[in-house]
């Protein structure tokens, strides 16, 4: 188990070292993309040698972002002397790929946001109070006064932005606006990159949402909606990396749903679970624990053993044992 690091400490291994390799988890979302092209921009502006990798491609609606060309996918291996992980609860998140990717011995610094973190590495660097693992890269770049150029200002703020349901969820704090009226007072032209990041969407998603409100379910008593996605439905609509961001909130906006659940089969016969709660009384980071996953107590998901139809079934079950002591 790896041990608390101040900003102070981390200045230190990054003063020390030259070479650095960044990670996120698979799948990622805007903050991991954020994170990683962030930090990459500023280790690299204090002229360090940094890769950024992930074990999937960068997804399809965040590759207008400056400096998304850098992350690559992993290939070969090669020593470095630093990894930081990024907003990544578990090692494993990581990818078989990029952990095969790093040899040597190098120092572990563990970054991230999350509650059920399991504070893998050397060193921890963990706020579950942030709104996202880019508030606190932001927090550390302003307490260490590391510069801060242009491509890690825009990616901060998508991944701000993304993690805070622009800006909708609990998680958003004083901090968080802060933060965010910061960098567009250093230049962040906040209604071009809002047009890029939520109101580009190839046609293919309203095909995928479509196709997902065909599925939907609600509870009797109405405090749980769900839907399911097979494999068949992402062939059929050529669903890519991404295209399901955010979808989730149509559910979870529904009068009277307390959680809500995206039920996904994958390829290699597991499936995916991507749950919210509106309500601080009902953690849907414990409904995942249940799972083998984790997250924060109103986003929260797992991977869970298939087929779709008893994934479904065993969320159902776990989700009205966890609404029941709840007032309706």
């Amino acid at each position: 188990m790896g041990q608390p690091i101040t900003a102070s400490g981390l200045s230190e291994i990054i003063s020390a070292h030259e070479h650095f390799v960044l990670l996120s988890h698979t799948r990622p979302d805007g903050d991991a993309i954020g994170s990683e092209v962030a930090l990459k921009a500023v280790l690299e502006e204090m002229g360090k040698s940094v890769r950024a990798l992930n074990e999937d491609p960068v997804p399809d609606n965040l590759l207008f972002l400056d400096g998304t060309e850098g992350v690559e996918r992993p290939s070969g291996a090669f020593e470095t002397e630093v990894v930081i992980a990024l907003d990544t609860a578990n090692r494993e998140r990581l990818g078989e790929g990029c952990l095969a990717a790093l040899s040597g011995e190098p120092i572990w610094v563990n970054i991230d946001h999350h509650i059920s973190n399991e504070n893998y590495g050397d060193h921890l660097h963990i706020d579950p109070a942030a709104a996202a693992t880019g508030e606190i890269l932001y927090g550390l770049i302003q307490e260490l006064n590391w510069p801060l150029p242009d491509t890690a200002r825009d990616a901060l703020y998508v991944a701000l932005s993304t993690d805070t349901g622009s800006f909708q969820y609990s998680n958003t704090t004083i901090r968080t606006h802060q933060m965010a009226a910061d960098l567009v007072g250093r230049g962040l032209d906040v209604a071009a990159l809002t047009a890029k990041l939520y109101h580009d969407y190839p046609y293919r998603r309203v095909e995928l949402l479509r196709a997902l409100l065909e599925t939907m379910q609600i509870s009797e008593d109405g405090r749980i909606a769900w839907w399911t996605l097979s494999c068949a439905t992402k062939d059929r609509v050529g669903m890519q990396a991404g295209d399901s961001e955010g979808l989730i909130d149509i559910l979870r906006a529904i009068q009277g749903v307390v959680v809500c659940g995206f039920i996904e089969e994958m390829n290699d016969g597991k499936v995916r679970l991507s749950l919210r709660s509106k309500s601080s009384a009902v953690s849907v980071c414990d409904i995942c624990a249940q799972f083998g996953g984790g997250g924060h107590a109103l986003a929260a998901g797992a991977r869970m053993r298939g087929p779709l139809q008893d994934a479904e079934a065993r969320f159902l079950q776990v989700a009205e044992t966890a609404l029941s002591p709840v007032n309706k």
